[in-house]
């Protein structure tokens, strides 16, 4: 029998939810604390835990509610714990943002709803999603099941990612590396950006990679710091770009003078195309832990290094 007990601490915009949720899984050898010196399993927003990182004393593991997690990844903080985030859930979210907007766009829904209001009959020529081109930038799982769900619009998909090869049973149509990014985006009718923020993902999305658009549709639901700003606004002048969805920005909220407001060719949402639902995140975190507390690896833990 196992005499000892790990201590979980729960630091998130929801404790209350997520501290009834791990109660009524009752994982084995798994107690609640409210004592961050004894803590050694976290559950965080990572943005709550950066400032109080160093507060935990016996920290071994900390699962992270967000898919993110750049607040822990500056080189000066701790890297002496596992990190793991929550992966496998947002995929149907972002492919209901990505494609919701797309039809949106090419249908005129907006316009004919302004148009309702004015009590005008004007129909449009609208355009079809089948035997559009969507490239994917980030062929992890979210950009994964994008590609699946695109395919059933009738949407050939161009997976881009740090490889250049395709993963086993790939949905995507093509593989692109990343420093070909201009020639995906050059096939393509929208562009769509699930990556990660690391070092090598700042400002991916520059002038020469945004001037090979044809008036594309682009979407950033990554991490801002992808997308240079100066650039973006150059590309959507310049008709490179015919529309931006932006989810994500380098600093959020956005500053109120930021010229993308009212931008007429940038579509702005707060940080909303997927929602940790703390029932799922739970389900995520109870898979890893039953391995953990057996003494098993846990797998996908977050490399300190790559920043993903």
């Amino acid at each position: 029998m196992n005499i000892f007990t790990n201590k979980l601490y729960i630091l998130t915009e929801q404790n209350d939810i997520y501290r009834d949720l791990i109660e009524s899984l009752a994982l084995p050898n798994l107690h609640l604390t409210t004592n961050k010196q004894e803590a050694d399993v976290v559950l965080a927003a990572p943005p709550l835990l950066a400032s109080q990182l160093d507060e935990f004393e016996n920290l071994k593991w900390v699962q992270s509610v967000y898919a993110g997690v750049d607040s822990l990844m500056h080189h000066r903080m701790r890297q002496d714990y596992l990190l793991t985030n929550v992966k496998g859930i947002f995929g149907q979210q972002i492919a209901e943002y990505v494609l919701g907007y797309t039809i949106e766009h090419y249908r005129h829904f907006l316009t004919y709803r302004t148009q309702q209001q004015a009590q005008r009959w004007v129909p449009y020529q609208y355009q079809t999603l089948s035997n559009k081109t969507m490239s994917i930038v980030g062929t992890g799982t979210i950009g994964t099941h994008l590609a699946k769900v695109s395919k059933a619009f009738g949407i050939r998909t161009i997976g881009v990612n740090t490889r250049g090869i395709p993963t086993k049973d790939s949905p995507f149509d093509e593989i692109y590396h990343i420093d070909e990014l201009n020639n995906a985006i050059e096939k393509s009718d929208i562009v769509v950006s699930t990556l990660p923020s690391t070092p090598n993902t700042i400002g991916v999305f520059n002038q020469q990679v945004l001037s090979s658009g044809q008036g594309i549709l682009i979407f950033n639901v990554g991490r801002g710091s992808s997308i240079n700003q100066d650039d973006l606004l150059e590309a959507l002048d310049k008709g490179y770009i015919e529309q931006a969805f932006l989810d994500v920005f380098e600093q959020e909220p956005l500053n109120i003078e930021h010229p993308y407001w009212k931008h007429p060719k940038i579509t702005l949402t707060p940080h909303i195309a997927a929602l940790s639902f703390p029932e799922q995140v739970v389900e995520v975190f109870a898979n890893y832990y039953k391995n953990w507390e057996k003494g098993f690896t846990i797998r996908d833990c977050i490399n300190f290094d790559k920043g993903y």
